[in-house]
């Protein structure tokens, strides 16, 4: 693609440089990258600001590298020193231009395939692969993107990603290849982040999803009304333009739900889940839960049907709830919904039975709202004359609002605690146990051991347990390293 080419699929664009664009204008686009080390002859450069770093400030060394084009904020440009015979091009928003370019340079992958997008605070990947499940038993050929990585129906293992939604660039080009492997479909975690930054603009959705809406990643956004207008983002952007039939799916029994609703363009196609609010179009009765799963009675536009789950806990009941609610959005049948959220096994660090006597549950759980959840749901099928042990830490580098709930949950909750480490990064971890010790109301040795080291603390719960007892280890999930002064160590 010519620069001249590319230039057509960026929104308000200016050039700050037109005699040294007119010069490249004919020159090929080989690629972009937002890492001025990066930069390439042929390669366009685009700066973003980061709460670390800001690109505008590598513009020269962008070009230094050989550079074709660089890509400015324009509300920046006063202040920056622009670098000779390089075209310079203006933007309102360059997260949103990287979007755009990567799109482009790809062949609009993420106009091409059939999208499912999946936002909230947990459930997520639970509710990804429950999708994934359903469309791979229709015989559709799905790709995955999310927290643990990427798959395909080609390739089942897991490419990581580093992030729970790719950068742009990354992901349009993952994109780009689901799409050229033969995948109709990809389910993917949307982040908060990612809707934010503009990291799936290009990406047209067919179905939106939302799981619920709690307390997270504040440090980032800084209020709960900043983050769940970050979330509502995948809902308001649905494309509904030339008839296109669009669906959100929503948690009726979230406390934002109807702020969710509201975002949806009008010719969307609303379907509700629930578990306790009666006016939604998914509902369950009778409910039921084991160590071994869960099994209900689902209400839903399409008829009724007895379910039963491998998974476990309540929060499983509504993941399995917005799964089904896509997949009657995707035009599955009801009863084949059912059959294929009943064939998964369980989720790999999402309530993840690992052991027994004692039972040892594994969980990703790295919120207030997600500890208290899979505490509750252990509580549940714990046995009389069993205990709950819980095992937790917070991370580093994060909300560290949520240390002090994090640790009254799991006070309240767990009859044993072990306090310890969840990827410190560059935090002191002992300052970390010190906040979420400042939320227990009374500390007592007796019942509750602090240890740093998070293997030593998983063998000390191990110890401390009885057959009858369950442990769960919460935070890490499928992890199986810590973040160590941004370092990793298994």
């Amino acid at each position: 693609m010519k620069l001249a080419d590319l230039l057509q699929h960026l929104t308000n664009a200016t050039l700050e440089t037109p005699d040294a664009y007119g010069a490249n204008a004919d020159q090929a686009v080989q690629g972009v990258t937002s890492d001025s080390r990066q930069a390439r002859p042929g390669n366009v450069f685009v700066a973003l600001g980061g709460s670390r770093t800001d690109g505008h400030e590598y513009l020269s060394a962008a070009a230094e590298q050989g550079a074709l084009a660089l890509v400015i904020e324009a509300d920046r440009k006063s202040g920056l020193q622009l670098p000779a015979g390089i075209p310079v091009i203006s933007v309102r928003n360059t997260y949103k231009a990287l979007a755009e370019i990567s799109s482009a340079l790809q062949g609009f992958p993420g106009q091409q395939l059939r999208l499912v997008g999946v936002t909230g605070t947990n459930g997520k990947t639970t509710v990804t692969h429950l999708i994934e499940q359903m469309l791979e038993d229709q015989g559709k050929k799905v790709g995955l993107i999310g927290t643990l990585g990427r798959k395909t129906t080609k390739q089942q293992s897991y490419d990581s990603t580093g992030h729970t939604t790719p950068m742009a660039t990354e992901l349009q080009e993952i994109l780009h290849e689901m799409k050229a492997e033969g995948n109709e479909f990809v389910v993917m975690e949307v982040s908060s982040h990612a809707l934010e930054q503009y990291r799936v603009h290009g990406c047209d959705f067919e179905v939106a999803v939302l799981t619920n809406i709690t307390q997270d990643h504040l440090d980032y956004h800084k209020t709960m009304e900043q983050y769940w207008k970050a979330k509502a983002l995948l809902f308001s952007r649905l494309d509904v333009s030339e008839g296109k039939k669009r669906a959100a799916v929503i948690n009726l029994d979230s406390d934002y739900a109807q702020e969710f609703i509201a975002a949806c363009p009008k010719d969307v196609q609303l379907y509700t889940y629930a578990i306790a609010s009666p006016d939604a179009n998914v509902r369950i009765e009778n409910p039921n839960y084991s160590i071994a799963g869960s099994s209900f009675t689902v209400m839903t536009p399409a008829g009724k049907a007895e379910v039963k789950l491998k998974l476990g806990g309540q929060f499983s009941v509504y993941n399995s709830l917005a799964a089904l609610a896509s997949g009657l959005a995707l035009g599955i049948s009801l009863m084949d919904c059912v059959k294929s959220i009943e064939r998964v096994p369980g989720i790999r660090g999402r309530f993840e039975v690992v052991s027994e006597k004692p039972y040892v549950i594994v969980d990703y759980a790295h919120t207030p709202d997600g500890l208290e959840n899979v505490l509750n749901a252990a509580r549940v099928v714990t046995p009389k004359e069993g205990r709950l042990i819980a095992v937790f830490g917070c991370g580093g580098d994060r909300d560290a609002t949520k240390r002090p709930k994090m640790g009254r949950i799991a006070e309240q909750l767990s009859d044993l605690l072990v306090i310890t480490s969840d990827n410190p990064r560059t935090e002191d971890p002992q300052q970390i146990i010190t906040d979420v010790i400042s939320g227990i109301q009374r500390f007592d040795s007796a019942r509750m051991v602090v240890e740093a080291d998070r293997k030593q603390a998983i063998h000390q719960a191990i110890d401390m347990a009885r057959p009858e007892d369950i442990i769960v280890v919460a935070g890490k999930g499928h992890e199986d390293y810590q973040i160590l002064r941004s370092h990793h160590s298994l």
